[in-house]
């Protein structure tokens, strides 16, 4: 099973795969707009590199949870 497939199963049936996903889009969502902007404040940069972060915790753990399960087919 491709990873796009996988994703869109777990999207599916894994009630904690999709909160982390949502989470992960949140914040990616927040980093655009971050993005956006011609200049950030220095909370605006603390902040986006704390995004950046917790979206990089978060997709480790979505991709333990596709290894997990794919193990499982």
């Amino acid at each position: 099973m491709d990873e796009n497939a996988l994703k869109e199963r777990l999207l599916e049936e894994n009630q904690v795969f999709r909160k982390l996903f949502e989470e992960h889009q949140k914040h990616e969502k927040k980093l655009a707009e971050f993005k956006g902007k011609t200049y950030l404040t220095d909370l605006e940069r603390l902040e986006e590199k704390e995004l950046k972060k917790r979206k990089l915790a978060l997709k480790d753990k979505m991709y333990l949870l596709m290894r997990d399960f794919q193990k499982s087919l």
